[in-house]
């Protein structure tokens, strides 16, 4: 946003509530117990965290160690420390609601799913997809099951390694089309049209929770924050906590912030207050700021934290081969391969309860040497024996893995915690969230295919998860939460419009995957920098003729 901005120009304060990075930070830190298992470059947990519940009968508890998510602190946020993995969405995701009713019925969809179209169309948001992916520099190859491109993706695809090559083998046995997962790991060298030129991915399997000492995964402090502090119009401010932002009448004024290190508190004036800051903290800023109607699950009005979703990552299968190996301690963050043919509308419901679908892939991230002990179950957890099978599978385990979009539900939603505060006595935000009957018909459907290729991927044992357990926060691994600041056409059922401008407040636009009335099956960054682009192109509008921009 800073980057797209400050070529207005207008001045542009960027408060960011935790340190300032550079790629000089990123330099020979493959330390996995540092990132990886203490998550340095996570929020401190115990200043400011999330409570949670399955339900509205349970009392929510904070979060005391990352388990399910990890957000990130410090320049680049997220986008410093994600694995790179950039789908674009389908056209059906844009239009669900109204594809939906016009292949099934209006009966498909079932009362307590408040589905809905996201007030633009796959179409729309395409220019700004192509633009995101020559920023970033995403490789990959073209997907003829998915939307129409204008461009191919601006670098080729990653290496197919044998692992890989042996989920493409059996995917194709059984008539799907493999293709190679996009990836923000660059393949090759490449130079954006900003100028910012970066190196190939090394391989190094220092990608989740790290920052990338080669420059090859795109990287906020890499591509867009050096060319938007060149123009000599950001003020980025590090340490600067936001608190709440400032509002009168119908149009904010500013933001409250704190200096994080001296406890100060500071008013910034502005005419116009983008908010970034991922979609927990999207919601909560806007629920402390009292902008925008919070969601009431009993009457189903309101809009903030409405429609949280998060994704189904269960239905995968795990091989276990007793005299094959691979070299699985390299790989990379987006290295992968999947199938096109159950991902959203790609495959007929109308016998199926439940909608949209997953992507079925196989990855190889690589297997740090720390906490990789993947071994049979019934194998006992600690001894000998745990030691035994540990080293005889340590280059010896393939999963074929499922990520299953998220629909909204009526009971799953966020709002402000009544008894929990954060280090400045702010309200944490308490999610409230659990899996439905759609996620777990889901996972009986997809985990029969995922056991189909797996077996045919020839291993000695197969283990395949075909149920859905109930959601805890400390156990479950996909990072990917969507939802409470929903984009729509509709004020009463949405908090922003296609420029992810509020309804509310014309001046505040609120940025993330947030803005999401559903999750699909995909990794969000790609929607989420699409969308980014066609927001900042919505704020300059706004600058020079004001009032709302639809």
């Amino acid at each position: 946003m800073a980057k797209k901005l400050d070529k207005v120009p207008v001045v542009v304060v960027g408060l960011e509530r935790g340190r300032e990075r550079n790629m000089s930070d990123y330099l020979m830190v493959h330390d996995e117990l540092r990132y990886q298992h203490r998550e340095d470059m996570m929020q401190d947990l115990s200043k400011e965290t999330i409570t949670h519940r399955n339900n509205r009968k349970m009392r929510a508890l904070p979060m005391r160690h990352y388990g399910t998510f990890i957000v990130g602190d410090g320049t680049g946020g997220a986008g410093s420390h994600w694995n790179g993995q950039t789908y674009r969405f389908l056209p059906y995701d844009f239009e669900i609601k109204t594809k939906t009713e016009e292949r099934y019925g209006t009966d498909k969809i079932k009362s307590d799913i408040p589905l809905q179209d996201w007030g633009i169309t796959y179409d729309d948001l395409e220019p700004y997809y192509d633009t995101f992916e020559k920023m970033a520099g995403i490789s990959g190859e073209t997907v003829e099951l998915y939307g129409e491109r204008s461009n191919p993706y601006p670098t080729g695809p990653m290496v197919k390694t044998p692992v890989l090559e042996e989920f493409e083998k059996a995917a194709k046995i059984q008539g799907y089309q493999p293709y190679i997962i996009p990836s923000a790991n660059l393949s090759e060298n490449y130079e954006n049209p900003d100028g910012i030129s970066r190196m190939a991915c090394q391989y190094c399997a220092f990608c989740e929770n790290f920052g990338c000492e080669y420059g090859a995964k795109a990287d906020p402090v890499v591509t867009v924050i050096p060319v938007a502090e060149e123009t000599g119009n950001l003020d980025l401010r590090t340490h600067a906590n936001v608190t709440k932002i400032l509002k009168e009448g119908d149009k904010a004024t500013g933001v409250l912030y704190v200096n994080t290190l001296t406890g100060e508190e500071f008013e910034q004036p502005a005419d116009v207050v983008v908010v970034t800051s991922y979609v927990f903290n999207n919601a909560r800023l806007l629920l402390n700021s009292g902008i925008g109607e919070p969601y009431n699950p009993d009457t189903g009005n309101g809009v903030i934290g409405k429609n949280y979703c998060y994704q189904v990552s269960s239905g995968y299968s795990t091989l276990y081969y007793d005299n094959k190996e691979w070299n699985l301690y390299a790989g990379a963050g987006a290295l992968g391969i999947e199938i096109p043919e159950y991902a959203g509308d790609n495959f007929d419901h109308s016998d199926l309860n439940f909608l949209h679908g997953a992507g079925i892939r196989t990855t190889q991230y690589g297997n740090r040497p720390i906490a990789n002990n993947q071994v049979p179950t019934g194998t006992p957890s600690w001894g000998a024996e745990f030691k035994k099978q540990s080293i005889k599978y340590a280059n010896s385990v393939l999963q074929v893995k499922s990520q299953g979009a998220s629909l909204p539900h009526t009971e799953n939603f966020l709002d402000l915690d009544p008894t929990y505060k954060d280090a400045y006595g702010m309200p944490l935000l308490r999610m409230t969230f659990d899996y439905t009957e759609q996620d777990r018909e889901l996972v009986k459907y997809i985990s029969k295919v995922t056991k189909k290729i797996g077996e045919d991927m020839g291993p000695d044992h197969i283990e395949t998860v075909d149920e859905q357990a109930p959601f805890n926060v400390n156990v479950d691994t996909n990072t990917h939460n969507t939802g409470g600041v929903i984009m729509g056409d509709d004020p009463k059922t949405s908090a922003v419009n296609s420029y992810l401008q509020m309804w509310d407040a014309d001046n505040v636009f609120v940025i993330g995957a947030s803005a999401f009335p559903h999750n699909s099956c995909f990794n969000p960054t790609g929607t989420i920098g699409a969308l980014s682009y066609r927001a900042s192109e919505g704020i300059e509008k706004y600058l020079k003729d004001g009032g709302s921009l639809v």
